[in-house]
């Protein structure tokens, strides 16, 4: 049986969005050239995910989506540990079970386990679309700032260097200009949400995904 994961509900799958990294990634249009001919040449690296993540909109927004996704995180590990009892309960008495009952049991295992799968896919799906309503907002913000950051510091170019199949292979410190991007976004973006950033939190627990279960064969008389 496919295994599912339970990552979208981690921090970790809203960081790894491709949505914000498309977004992102796309070098902002340059200013065009002053009245003397300047053009600008700088080019700068930026590790978006990780500026997203660390402004006060991102703090907020993180804390909101975790706290939205939460009780369906528990049902489905209360459904999860359901289905491993019913698993112990018939290995531990498979023997001395009537088969009757073995039939019943592995039924409702069967039952149980598919039901579990269907909520766990409504589940990615309903966090994935918490997750784009989400990223659309704060990264058409962030691309404002970066617009802003760039056109006022002579950049022609700015990467985002955030997914590990970015094109750039060497980029030097002194071009990484995400705290300028945080701190500019804070400025341009004040928020209600924490003043200091948030404690990454460790990601959830994932509930073991119920084995298939199997019909018992009965054990024929020696």
């Amino acid at each position: 049986m496919k295994k599912q994961k339970l990552a979208l509900f981690a921090v970790a799958a809203l960081m790894a969005s491709a949505t914000f990294a498309q977004t992102t990634a796309s070098a902002p249009a340059a200013p065009p050239a002053s009245a003397t001919g300047h053009v600008p040449t700088k080019v700068g690296i930026i590790q978006a995910q990780s500026a997203l993540v660390s402004t006060k909109d991102g703090q907020k927004a993180m804390q909101e989506f975790q706290a939205k996704l939460e009780p369906r995180k528990k049902d489905l590990e209360r459904k999860a540990a359901e289905i491993r009892e019913l698993q112990d309960k018939l290995q531990r008495g498979g023997a001395a079970m009537a088969e009757a009952a073995k039939l019943d049991l592995t039924r409702a295992i069967d039952s149980k386990t598919k039901a579990y799968n269907r909520d766990m896919q409504d589940a990615q799906d309903e966090a994935d679309q918490e997750q784009r309503k989400l990223l659309d907002e704060l990264s058409g913000k962030m691309t404002q700032v970066i617009e802003k950051y760039a056109q006022a510091n002579g950049y022609a170019v700015i990467l985002n260097v955030s997914d590990q199949n970015t094109p750039v292979i060497y980029a030097s410190n002194q071009v990484e200009i995400t705290k300028d991007i945080i701190d500019l976004y804070d400025k341009m973006n004040p928020s209600t949400g924490p003043s200091t950033p948030a404690p990454k939190p460790a990601a959830p627990a994932k509930p073991t995904t119920p084995a298939p279960t199997t019909t018992p064969t009965k054990k024929q008389p020696q």
